[in-house]
């Protein structure tokens, strides 16, 4: 299992932007240790275990129970998952209310839930309830323009393809 040290991280995130804005976010969210336990990848095609469909269920889910989230191009490797989230004004269209509260929630406790519940159901299926199943933080991007959001459409759909040369697959040993 890889560690990371967390004590020298140093924040990408925008100094003073209100993630909880509207707008597109790419996010990046890693397994604890990095260890695959979302699924393989077989013949160029990602295959989700139980795990890895739980989260996608939870990932799904997001844009359910917040009418103010879109969910756009996503893919769950076997050790983390890219995405796209789009965060609207709480009023995005007739028919649909805001939550209860009013409360526009930022990309923060998007995430935190995301990871807060399928951790609860993967551990509860390993029995090992309280292992962390994701990494303590995770990587975000505020999306600019649409030459950059299709350019990371791009990178999701294309991400099983570089499965074979990315830092994170175990079985990308060095050459001797």
């Amino acid at each position: 299992m890889k560690t990371v040290d967390q004590h020298h991280r140093r924040s990408i995130r925008l100094k003073e932007y209100d993630y909880s804005a509207p707008g597109k976010y790419f996010v990046t969210i890693c397994t604890y240790g990095h260890e695959c336990t979302l699924g393989e990848i077989v013949d160029g095609v990602m295959r989700l275990n139980k795990n890895g469909k739980i989260v996608e269920e939870e990932w799904l889910q997001t844009a359910i129970i917040r009418p103010n989230i879109q969910l756009d191009s996503y893919i769950i490797m076997p050790n983390h998952i890219h995405g796209i989230i789009r965060i609207n004004d709480i009023d995005v269209g007739a028919g649909s209310e805001p939550a209860p509260t009013g409360k526009r929630h930022g990309l923060t406790e998007i995430i935190r839930q995301l990871k807060t519940y399928s951790s609860l159901r993967i551990n509860k299926i390993r029995n090992t309830i309280g292992n962390p199943m994701w990494q303590r933080n995770y990587y975000d991007r505020v999306i600019r323009s649409d030459k950059e959001l299709n350019n990371i459409r791009e990178y999701i759909s294309d991400n099983v393809l570089q499965w074979a040369f990315e830092n994170d697959n175990p079985d990308d040993f060095p050459l001797l």
